[in-house]
């Protein structure tokens, strides 16, 4: 059994998509899982739905959506190199960076003038 819940989930949201399937059921979670899924479902890439302790995600307008491994740590300056790294075309998909101010996209981190972690990129 994997310890990156987060990694391991969007694998297999990324399998289902694959296999053309409009709904997958996880039965694991975690606070920084469920931010991500936040994020991608404000943007409408997918829909999720808690019950008990499993998650319904329904897949919508989903192209990708991956973990970045290893967890590259940049300043707000180097942002841009890694929306060019991960992301296929300007304005184009979303990179998710944990900041001290929590989970958001590469856009607002750059708007606060905040650096962080990154975690995963979705288009």
């Amino acid at each position: 059994m994997s310890q990156d819940i987060v990694a391991d989930i969007l694998n297999q949201i990324m399998n289902a998509k694959r296999a053309k399937k409009q709904f997958i059921v996880v039965n694991r979670n975690s606070k920084l899982l469920l931010n991500v899924l936040d994020i991608a479902k404000q943007y409408g890439y997918l829909d999720y739905n808690v019950n008990e302790n499993e998650i319904k995600v329904e897949l919508k307008n989903l192209n990708e959506i991956r973990a970045i491994k290893p967890r590259y740590t940049i300043p707000v300056k180097r942002i841009n190199k890694y929306v060019r790294r991960f992301l296929p075309a300007k304005n184009f998909g979303i990179l998710i960076i944990s900041t001290n101010e929590g989970l958001m996209t590469h856009e607002d981190a750059e708007e606060k003038n905040t650096g962080g972690c990154l975690i995963a990129y979705v288009f």
